[in-house]
């Protein structure tokens, strides 16, 4: 690892993070956009001799707050990425308690809590997965197909209702997790009808996709509706630390399972969670929302291991990482360095997090909530407009209108991640390409 100065490796990860926060609260703005960006500047950059692993360090401090961050507008705002979908309704639903600020300081402790589980799992998975996993990808095909049909068969639909009755709830899911995954793939197949009026880099068909299903399909239910945001009250954790435990470790551990394995994203990590973590009860709720941020943050941490165990990126940004970092200076100084910069990161995002979701609830209590959710619904539809084309208007449009399925079919909208899963299905069985 080349000697670089104490000041500007601070000043990096100090850049990064700062990029992460920004990044993280604007819907739209992924890590990818800040990673391309870099790479495009990295040739004056080095002219000014700024060091390939200050940039790398950049990269990665961006992508580690992004994922505590990301977590305000997808709660406030129902502006999801797709690592962030399923946890909208939970979020949602304890906005409307009046306890938004706890489900903030929630995903701030599942994401700083899977730091510590995630460095704790480095050393037994990067061995475990040197060998095993070309043979998990082999079979990664039949593994989400299982995960699917999981998801479908636990559906519990009305729980005073008969098993015969239960059964019409199971084929709701399926119809559900069907439209949403043929959406899916004719969103993949197509990608390259999106002109963006604006291009941040390559424009992302996750963008309108999730945001229709997840964010402004719920908006849109709470202006039919009616729904009123009460005053936000900060109290303490309603989940005993048996709970916030199970769900740290549990959402580590799968964020850390589907980084090693190509194709998979993390949202597929998220529905794998949210069969781990049962239904039922605000206690759920809660220890879900613990769960998928550490599903996120465990992902960037151990993006950066696979790429040094098995030289493969699994993520835009650690793409970007390997094109600036030379291979040979990757050593395990450099892999200490950038996992003490992730841990810093992470105490900063920590408290960024609960500074900035303690004043975005005061300001959302002075706002009609009606008046905010058009707001957003058009702020997020003028986006979509500018970052995907009109191909993204009809995406988004449609993904609305399937993702408000769940809420009248009274069937969980977890069946919606079938817009990642089917195509991602068919795409391990060779069926389609995108």
């Amino acid at each position: 690892m080349p000697q670089i100065a104490l000041h500007l490796l601070l000043a990096s990860a100090l850049i990064g993070c700062t990029l992460g926060i920004i990044t993280g609260l604007i819907p739209g703005l992924h890590v990818n956009n800040v990673a391309i960006l870099l790479i495009a500047i990295s040739p004056t950059l080095l002219q000014h001799g700024i060091s390939p692993v200050c940039i790398a360090i950049i990269i990665i401090a961006n992508a580690v707050a992004h994922t505590f961050l990301d977590f305000i507008p997808s709660i406030f705002l129902g502006a999801p990425e797709a690592e962030t979908a399923l946890a909208v309704l939970p979020g949602h639903r304890l906005l409307l308690e009046g306890r938004g600020v706890e489900a903030i300081r929630l995903s701030a402790l599942g994401s700083a809590g899977s730091v510590i589980v995630a460095l704790g799992l480095v050393l037994p998975l990067s061995a475990l997965f040197r060998h095993v996993y070309p043979v998990l990808n082999q079979y990664m095909g039949w593994i989400l197909l299982l995960i699917a049909l999981i998801i479908i068969g636990t559906e519990p639909g009305e729980r005073i209702d008969p098993w015969e009755t239960k059964l019409k709830y199971k084929g709701y899911a399926a119809l559900v997790f069907l439209l949403s995954g043929t959406l899916g793939i004719l969103s993949f197949t197509r990608a390259s009808l999106m002109h963006p009026v604006i291009a941040l880099g390559e424009p992302s068909i996750l963008f309108p996709l999730l945001s229709g299903l997840f964010g402004a399909s719920m908006l849109v239910i709470s202006l039919v509706t009616k729904s009123t945001i009460p005053k936000q009250v900060k109290t303490r954790f309603k989940l005993s630390k048996r709970k916030v435990a199970r769900g740290i470790f549990t959402g580590s551990l799968a964020g850390s399972l589907v980084a090693w394995l190509p194709g998979v994203s993390p949202a597929v990590a998220t529905v794998m969670t949210r069969l781990a973590v049962k239904e039922g009860g605000e206690d759920s709720s809660r220890e879900f929302i613990v769960a998928v941020s550490g599903v996120n943050t465990a992902n960037a941490i151990f993006g950066l291991i696979a790429l040094y165990i098995i030289q493969r990126p699994r993520s835009g940004a650690m793409v970007a990482v390997k094109s600036i970092v030379d291979p040979n200076v990757w050593d395990m100084p450099l892999i200490v360095l950038l996992l003490t910069v992730i841990v810093g990161v992470s105490i900063l995002s920590y408290f960024a997090t609960i500074f900035i979701g303690d004043h975005a609830s005061k300001i959302l209590f002075r706002t009609s909530y009606s008046k905010l959710s058009a707001a957003v619904l058009l702020c997020i539809g003028i986006m979509v407009v500018l970052f995907t084309g009109l191909f993204g208007v009809v995406v988004f449009t449609t993904a609305m209108v399937i993702g408000m399925l769940p809420s009248y079919l009274k069937v969980r909208k977890t069946h919606s991640m079938g817009a990642l899963l089917l195509p991602l299905i068919l795409y391990f069985f060779d069926v389609f390409t995108w």
